[in-house]
């Protein structure tokens, strides 16, 4: 099945082409059935690299898929064109009527910052805490994982000393989860970061449970035993080229960077590198779609129920 984007949206073309299956709003209101309502709160700051991404996981499935694209009103991009925002991409007040059946939120590159100095932390945190009562299940990515576990259970983040910049290997630690169908017992994963979470600080929530680690990159896949809410610390979204993109932006610009871990083939950043996660990337996302969201949501979302 589809998923539906507004028209017009730059992702439509890079997303045909890749032939996957995107729709318009007036084919998708001749279908009778009732679509998965998801919004993404995107606060990468190339966001219709972000947006492409995201869509094109959220599309691996049997499922239709209306989208939702919001952004922060307390914060202005500056590296996506405003008549981008003003004609693709919402606020979170303009929806807080709404509900919907889950909320992917991103990474952000602000992990230098204490959470209290992001402009935007006052508004996620009223995002977070009305999603406990507007939305079935909430995705967090990276930044966001940790902000979420930060806003949720008072769980701190801890400087690196270098970037934590790569591909890595995971294993999975509870294979009966429905998260982790079809998984393999070890898979690949990106992460980009300068910051942690330490599994003790989670091991002390009871009502968290570690569901995939690396002895690399840490800890690396959170749930709640409820099943409503996911932190995921890495970036299992990103394209084959996005390390290479970041390495090479940070190098051009003078800053101390050293190419991204087990990456380019022979370490060599003149090689391109192969793409060795796309299968965990669409698989996380379509089980999340599919085994949480689809098989628990209620039909009518005003029945929704609180997220503890």
């Amino acid at each position: 099945m589809p998923i539906k984007i507004p028209d017009g949206l730059p992702a439509r073309d890079v997303l045909e082409n890749e032939n996957i299956f995107v729709m318009n709003e007036a084919r998708a209101l001749h279908q009778d059935i009732r679509p998965l309502k998801i919004a993404v709160m995107n606060l990468m700051p190339t966001k219709i690299t972000t947006e492409t991404q995201l869509i094109r996981l959220l599309s691996n499935s049997s499922l239709q898929v209306e989208l939702t694209l919001l952004s922060t009103a307390s914060h202005t991009p500056k590296h996506t064109p405003q008549e981008h925002m003003k004609t693709f991409y919402r606020s979170f007040y303009e929806v807080s009527n709404e509900r919907f059946d889950g909320l992917v939120i991103t990474g952000a590159p602000v992990e230098g910052l204490h959470y209290d100095q992001v402009d935007y932390w006052s508004e996620l945190c009223g995002l977070m805490e009305w999603a406990k009562t507007h939305v079935y299940s909430v995705f967090h990515i990276c930044w966001a994982a940790q902000a979420g576990l930060y806003f949720h259970y008072g769980i701190s983040k801890y400087p690196l000393i270098k970037k934590l910049f790569g591909v890595f290997r995971h294993k999975v630690l509870n294979a009966g989860h429905p998260l982790l169908r079809g998984f393999d017992e070890i898979f690949m994963a990106p992460h980009s970061r300068h910051t942690e979470i330490r599994r003790a600080d989670i091991e002390a929530a009871e009502s968290l449970e570690i569901l995939a680690e690396s002895d690399e990159a840490g800890v690396y896949l959170i749930a709640d035993r409820d099943m409503r809410r996911f932190y995921v610390t890495g970036h299992s979204e990103y394209d084959y080229d996005t390390l290479a993109n970041e390495y090479f932006r940070d190098k051009n610009k003078g800053l101390e960077i050293e190419p991204p871990v087990n990456y380019f083939p022979g370490d060599n950043p003149e090689n391109t590198p192969p793409n060795v996660w796309r299968g965990h990337a669409h698989l996380l996302f379509s089980n999340w779609l599919n085994n949480i969201v689809y098989q628990n949501t209620p039909y009518d979302l005003g029945e929704l129920s609180e997220i503890p």
